[in-house]
């Protein structure tokens, strides 16, 4: 059984996402702010967060590693949830950024 979306009854995601609790940086053209991923797949995750994004803009999404650094994904916000956050789309993932979302939502 796929996703719905509540609004319009079509489905909404080509991949399933799973919960994971991640403490994250985002940008957009309004600079750098704080929130959580909620849910994750290789096509996109959401973003807890209080922040003000459009739909379709342009974001990137910043996960943190165990040493300190930080890799980049990017993508366009999909859907926006005022006060709660809101989905990103991921532009094409690199071979390391996939190894990342799996190491997310495998963990032990």
């Amino acid at each position: 059984m796929g996703n719905l979306d509540r609004r319009s009854g079509q489905e909404r995601r080509s991949s399933n996402r799973f919960p994971v609790d991640v403490e994250i940086e985002w940008q957009s053209a309004r600079g750098r702010e704080t929130g959580a991923i909620s849910d994750v797949s290789l096509d996109g995750c959401f973003v807890l967060c209080s922040g003000d994004v459009v739909e379709g803009e342009p974001v990137k999404i910043y996960i943190p590693l165990a040493d300190g650094m930080k890799v980049e994904f990017q993508g366009h916000v999909a859907n926006f949830v005022y006060e709660i956050g809101f989905g990103v789309k991921f532009a094409p993932l690199s071979s390391a950024q996939r190894e990342l979302l799996s190491k997310l939502v495998h963990k032990p």
